[in-house]
């Protein structure tokens, strides 16, 4: 019997809605198909023009794909980003992400095509259609970036790697490029670019964090993430991150003066990052599972040191002439730090883990490489 795939409930309802319009969409396009009329759908797409009597499309809008290429990458993105962000965040607060990085960039897409036919007069912007999960794709990698920033994602076997935050901009170019073809329509662009500063803006200031139940001093309401780590010039390269930090600092500084934006206290961004550690699925078990393997170097160096000086210790005392029996040995562990000794491997041991033959490890020096 092979085994059942455990999807979470609301990645579960939008794969489901996904497909269920998607082929709604082709079924309707291949009806109508003509060689002389370019076939919109009002009512299921958000076209400027034709879709101000139909407000759903706002939202229903990006669960539609117009080709097999477009429809495979937001499945295989909503089902992977889908269940590790939901599992990370819970269903609720997964749902409100998708709500706000869905109905936000599209919109801001919808304003702007109007504003360039204001400008233009050119019929052409009302009738682009805005459609697709692009703003729920690079909204998965702007996400990705807040848990886990120092992640390195080796490409073509170490020739390429980059580091999460390097993604959305990449993502951007790829999405201008693919514009150009059939494949996507002019508001793609629109839609990522909108889809990264919504989803940025929101995890950045707006998301509810869950309390840290570990800390006595953080607040029980926490909002946003004021780690430097998410900052909005981390997404750039090293030459132009002071450029972007100066302009996006200025912007900042407006947004407060207009109390738009709450300025972070001192201490937030260090309680955000304490708890960017804490909250990612599995930093707890890889943090218990370091401690247990520095209690058991240090216990096994221990060990082979206290049984090479014994060793060294009988083999003087029975070559010696004057010694008759062995004098006993007190360097190895004295009768108070037995049991503690004992508490500790059994605490921190597991069938099957050696504890002798590595004598060359320092815990204060990995203890110090590890914090740094």
């Amino acid at each position: 019997m092979p085994p059942r795939i455990n999807i979470p409930p609301v990645t579960r309802i939008v794969l489901i809605i996904l497909g269920l319009q998607s082929i709604l969409s082709a079924s309707i396009r291949y009806k109508q198909w003509s060689a002389d009329s370019e076939i919109v759908i009002p009512y299921l797409n958000l076209i400027p023009q034709l879709s101000l009597t139909y407000p759903w499309t706002f939202l229903t809008t990006t669960f539609v794909e117009s080709n097999i290429f477009t429809l495979s990458i937001a499945g295989f993105t909503l089902f992977n980003g889908g269940r590790y962000l939901e599992r990370a965040w819970s269903s609720r607060e997964f749902g409100k992400f998708l709500l706000v990085t869905s109905l936000l960039p599209n919109l801001l897409t919808f304003g702007v095509l109007i504003f360039f036919f204001t400008l233009s007069r050119n019929e052409s912007w009302t009738l682009t259609t805005i459609a697709g999960t692009i703003p729920l794709q690079i909204s998965f990698l702007v996400a990705f970036s807040q848990l886990v920033p120092a992640h390195t994602v080796t490409l073509f076997r170490g020739i390429l790697s980059l580091r999460v935050p390097r993604f959305p901009l990449l993502y951007i170019g790829l999405v201008a490029l693919l514009s150009m073809t059939p494949l996507l329509t002019s508001a793609s662009l629109l839609l990522a670019i909108f889809g990264f500063l919504t989803s940025w803006t929101y995890l950045r200031f707006y998301k509810t964090v869950f309390p840290d139940l570990d800390s006595s001093t953080q607040p029980a309401s926490l909002r946003g993430d004021a780690s430097e780590t998410f900052a909005f010039h981390e997404f750039f390269p090293g030459p132009v991150k002071p450029i972007v930090a100066s302009i996006s600092a200025a912007i900042f500084d407006a947004l407060v003066a207009v109390r738009i934006c709450t300025p972070f206290s001192s201490t937030e961004g260090y309680q955000h990052q304490q708890h960017q550690h804490r909250g990612v699925p599995g930093s707890a078990r890889a943090e218990a599972e370091r401690r247990r393997a520095l209690a058991l170097k240090a216990l096994d160096q221990r060990l082979n040191a206290a049984t090479a000086h014994a060793a060294s210790r009988s083999q003087q005392a029975s070559s010696s002439p004057a010694a008759s029996t062995p004098a006993p040995s007190t360097t190895g562990p004295t009768v108070q730090t037995q049991p503690a000794l004992i508490a500790q491997t059994a605490m921190t041991s597991q069938p099957g883990t050696t504890l002798l033959g590595e004598t060359n490890y320092n815990p204060d020096h990995e203890h110090d490489k590890r914090e740094s």
